[in-house]
């Protein structure tokens, strides 16, 4: 079968309903194995030549147009709940709209850590579409707690994303074994190194791994959000949706888990977390410039 790194493929035993890209072909066991990257999903996986199948355009327009149908829906349903955020601090200004005061919103800064640069690139750019400020850096899952540190001094984030690649592999493991998964341990080092910056889970949130990570350990690492409680697949662009409404959330107010989770692609199954205090500012008065 001539399938080259780049190429998109399907697993057979899978029935092909996730795409995955090729990025590496390597000799497993005697038989030529590739090594796939999910297309919408954060899922990294092995697959012998065998159990592949390339996919053609119009087999990838079909599946990809199911998964661009569900981001539109998430979305819509995120830009109702912002707008309804937007209003309460709005209503929360004014007194109740009695008062007529020009006042300026700050949200949260995030930095965003992301081993798959086409991943960072997707989130940068819903990010902008819903207005929420960023800095995103591609880092390799493993080199994530070495770097963190230093990451955490230049930029001084109010929210960190942690999340790339990950997989539980049964052959290695069982669930419980964090040994199973193959970047799940990177990712709670990188936790452990941000909490060591900053212990507070109110003063730093941290969202933490991706398609089927070890989520109690993440969270005891000192995550407040993180994947996957019940192992499974979650989508590229989760990790935004949750960082997004706690910007945009009043830092006097708590976040509710399932007022988060519930417009996500994965829902409650691929993401948790606990209680966390949203990080909006609201400041006065607002000048306008002669300019504007």
């Amino acid at each position: 079968m001539n399938i080259e790194i780049n190429d998109v493929v399907g697993r057979l035993s899978y029935r092909c309903d996730i795409l995955f890209r090729v990025i590496d072909i390597r000799m497993i066991d005697g038989h030529k194995t590739a090594v796939l990257y999910g297309e919408d999903f954060r899922l990294i996986a092995d697959a012998p030549f065998h159990d592949l199948k390339k996919m053609d355009p119009r087999e990838q327009d079909r599946i990809t147009q199911e998964f661009r149908s569900k981001e539109e829906q998430s979305l819509d349903l995120f830009r109702q709940d912002i707008e309804l955020l937007k209003y309460k601090q709005e209503y929360r200004v004014t007194n109740a709209y009695r008062d007529d005061y020009n006042y300026f919103q700050v949200p949260g800064k995030v930095l965003h850590l992301d081993g798959d640069p086409s991943y960072l690139r997707k989130c940068l750019d819903l990010y902008e579409k819903i207005g929420v400020p960023v800095k995103g850096v591609h880092c390799s899952e493993t080199e994530m707690p070495n770097q963190i540190g230093s990451l955490i001094d230049k930029y001084r984030p109010n929210i960190i994303v942690l999340t790339g690649h990950d997989a539980y592999s049964k052959s290695k493991g069982a669930k419980a074994d964090i040994n199973a998964y193959r970047h799940s341990k990177y990712f709670v080092q990188a936790v452990r190194e941000a909490r060591s910056k900053s212990p507070h889970l109110d003063q730093l949130v941290i969202f933490a791994g991706a398609c089927q990570s070890h989520f109690e350990s993440l969270i005891h690492a000192g995550a407040n959000f993180a994947s996957s409680p019940s192992r499974v697949n979650i989508h590229a662009l989760d990790p935004v949706y949750i960082v997004a409404k706690i910007c945009f959330t009043g830092f006097k107010d708590s976040v509710n888990v399932w007022d988060v989770i519930r417009n996500t692609l994965t829902g409650d199954k691929g993401l948790g977390g606990i209680e966390t205090k949203g990080v909006l500012r609201t400041g006065m008065p607002y000048k306008i410039t002669e300019e504007e």
